[in-house]
């Protein structure tokens, strides 16, 4: 049995992680391991990576699904051992997010992440016969990984990936090297401790994109899992292969009159600042009912809100927001990384504003033109639009959303205007008068993940989505009624 890491060990890595902190640029960060522990299944080149992921591939498929079963219980295990440490680390390198956000991220993915139970087989039986349907592994997945939510995806997929029976090559986000590599240790050294191989999953020292195309084309990465922005998911579905893309998102969220306005406007606040906006779940703009738009922003200042003016605004938009010229020389308004899932309090001082700690989420009033509303900020900045009528509501919620079909949220007792909208903006995950973590089933029924694959359509990836389907047909036999 491998050991655990203790509590003093957890405590001494911590300290050292907080140390780094604005200290050491990402790029500069360690990421084959801690503390003088070497960290498991880490490589320098990536065919190394994929040829050690496919022998891990091949001893797991000759395991039991019950011993399968066994190793993802320790992952949870260890999950919830080690989340503090990951969540000090996650925004130590990243700079993003909050803490005791990315520690409860990291709790959610141990304890509702499904297992081997979302494997299920299916039989048909009839005048004909006996045809057996079963979930089978693809072999080796390869899988990029983003910087907002880098070690809860490593962890995520590794679950689903492993209960499907496959082996796992992770391309982690350049900028949250360390954290993803040290949920690959972690997956590891839960493996090998529940009798499986030494590695399974596997990643690399210096991820780029020379090495995320070696893994997209090479011949034993038999499915590409991409979870991350609209460049690198393209790149994955042109790939030739069979791909799950989890894209960008812009979630609209309506507030019409007859919401339980005390209600709404604590739900948006907590779902928009949850882990600084990071998630791309998370409600982006409010289109509220010109009748109660007073009310819900005074109950969001009641709640963590702070309010700033149009000119404020203005300011604001100018540094959290750059110019980006492509390559085809269109330039662009981009977020700037270094505002990027930042507290609200520190993106207020960029301004000129000092306000507490207490303060998470700036609120403004803005029309539907304003790069807040359009832009996908991932900052707990939330612009809000006064609509006369739930059609124009859905209108501009709808174009606000781009055709994502990602995710949007609606507070309404109103069943008509709830199915109206749900129906106009075609997302995958649609919620109604709660957070929108509630969506991934923090504060809500269903299971979670951190890949939601509305490009390809697997929506609410899991296990299952990891596996393809094999037929097994016996003829004119074994049917007993």
């Amino acid at each position: 049995m491998a050991a655990t890491i203790s509590e003093a060990e957890i405590r001494q890595v911590v300290s050292q992680v907080l140390n780094r902190i604005q200290t050491t640029p990402a790029t500069s960060w360690d990421s084959t391991q801690y503390g003088g522990r070497k960290l498991i299944g880490i490589y320098e080149d990536m065919n190394e990576a994929i040829k050690a992921a496919e022998t891990g591939y091949r001893a797991i498929r000759s395991m039991s699904v019950e011993e399968r079963e066994r190793i993802i219980t320790e992952i949870r295990k260890r999950t919830r051992e080690e989340a503090p440490i990951m969540a000090e680390l996650g925004v130590a390198e990243t700079g993003m997010g909050r803490v005791d956000h990315k520690r409860a991220k990291h709790l959610l993915v141990a304890d509702k992440t499904p297992g081997t139970e979302d494997v299920v087989s299916a039989a048909k039986t009839g005048d004909n016969g006996l045809t057996l349907v079963e979930m089978a592994p693809f072999g080796v997945v390869g899988a990029i990984t983003p910087s907002t939510n880098p070690s809860e995806t490593v962890i995520c997929n590794s679950i689903g990936m492993i209960a499907a029976g496959n082996g796992v090559v992770f391309n982690p986000h350049p900028n949250a090297i360390a954290s993803s590599n040290y949920a690959v240790d972690l997956v590891n050294r839960a493996c090998k401790a529940a009798g499986g191989p030494d590695v399974l999953v596997c990643s690399m020292k210096k991820p780029t994109m020379e090495s995320a195309a070696i893994m997209q084309s090479h011949p034993s990465v038999r499915l590409l899992v991409c979870t991350g922005g609209p460049g690198v998911v393209r790149a994955v579905l042109s790939s030739g292969k069979k791909a799950i893309g989890a894209g960008a998102g812009n979630p609209p969220v309506i507030v019409d009159d007859t919401a339980d306005i005390a209600k709404a406007g604590k739900d948006i606040i907590d779902g928009c600042t949850f882990d600084n906006n990071l998630p791309c779940i998370a409600e982006k703009e409010v289109f509220a009912f010109r009748n109660i738009a007073d009310e819900l922003i005074s109950v969001m200042l009641r709640n963590g809100a702070y309010q700033i003016n149009a000119n404020q605004a203005k300011q604001l938009a100018d540094v959290v927001l750059v110019s980006k010229t492509d390559k085809n020389g269109k330039t662009k308004m981009t977020v700037s990384r270094d505002c990027v899932g930042r507290d609200a309090d520190v993106l207020l001082s960029k301004i000129g504003i000092n306000v507490s700690k207490d303060i998470r989420c700036i609120i403004c009033e803005t029309d539907f033109d304003h790069p807040f509303v359009q832009e996908e900020l991932m900052m707990p900045i939330l612009p809000i639009v006064r609509v006369d009528s739930i059609d124009q509501a859905i209108e501009l919620a709808c174009k606000a959303e781009h055709g994502n079909r990602h995710t949007a949220h609606m507070h309404s007792k109103n069943i008509d205007h709830l199915s109206r909208f749900a129906k106009a903006v075609e997302t995958t995950i649609f919620v109604k008068n709660a957070p929108s973590y509630a969506g991934i089933g923090f504060g809500g029924e269903g299971h979670t993940t951190f890949t939601i694959a509305g490009p390809t359509g697997e929506g609410i990836t899991s296990a299952r989505s990891f596996t393809r389907q094999r037929r097994c047909v016996m003829a004119d036999s074994f049917r007993i009624i």
